[in-house]
């Protein structure tokens, strides 16, 4: 039990702030060109009760976190209120949503990198003893929980933001048959985890984000 409430201490603050700045990047992106939709519903924040889903921000990762400590393995991840995003109000809406989704996978790799420096300048003050200090793994919790963000919203398939930016890049009439997929979407994602094919699918995202990150260490 006191391991588990450590685990919970050290991914609180890494998920909290992957799951705020990916959403707020979002909103400021849209903002940028043309929709302002998002900084009208007060989502353009870092505040994280703005874009806290009890369902998605607490629930869930505590439950995926509880299943991975007793039964081991798993994948951990979670998801806020999606911030909203008028795609009519954008200047050029099939262009701009390209950057708008594409803002939020951006902002959780740009974190890792974060992550990443924030414990080398800890080693560098000599503020962390070793490997298993508290910062060391907040700052490793940090690193994977927004590499695993970043690799799962990058998956193409709507709604989640790699299938917005597949939409962005094919011919209209493409994207409009490729669209279709959207109602169905999170049950298939669903489907895909329970068969494990979800990290397979992963993996290769992954890999990327981790070969980027392993320049800052």
């Amino acid at each position: 039990m006191d391991n588990l409430i450590q685990t919970i201490a050290v991914y609180a603050l890494p998920v909290l702030f992957a799951i705020t700045l990916h959403e707020a990047a979002h909103g400021y992106v849209a903002r940028h060109f043309g929709d302002p939709t998002a900084e009208q519903a007060g989502r353009i924040s870092l505040n994280p009760l703005r874009h806290i889903d009890p369902m998605g921000t607490i629930v869930v990762p505590l439950v995926l976190l509880f299943a991975t400590k007793l039964m081991g393995g798993g994948l951990l991840f979670g998801w806020a209120k999606p911030v909203p995003v008028n795609w009519s109000r954008l200047r050029r809406p099939k262009r701009d949503m390209l950057w708008v989704a594409l803002a939020g996978p951006a902002s959780n790799l740009l974190m890792a990198i974060g992550w990443v420096l924030f414990l080398r300048a800890m080693l560098m003050l000599g503020l962390i003893g070793g490997p298993g200090d508290f910062w060391a793994l907040m700052a490793q919790a940090g690193v994977q929980v927004n590499l695993i963000l970043m690799a799962l919203n990058l998956l193409p398939l709507p709604p989640l933001d790699g299938g917005r930016i597949v939409f962005s890049l094919l011919p209209a009439r493409l994207a409009w048959r490729y669209g279709r997929i959207e109602p169905y979407g999170l049950v298939i994602l669903i489907v895909l985890m329970m068969l494990g094919w979800l990290w397979p699918l992963m993996l290769p995202l992954l890999k990327l984000g981790q070969w980027v990150v392993s320049g800052f260490l």
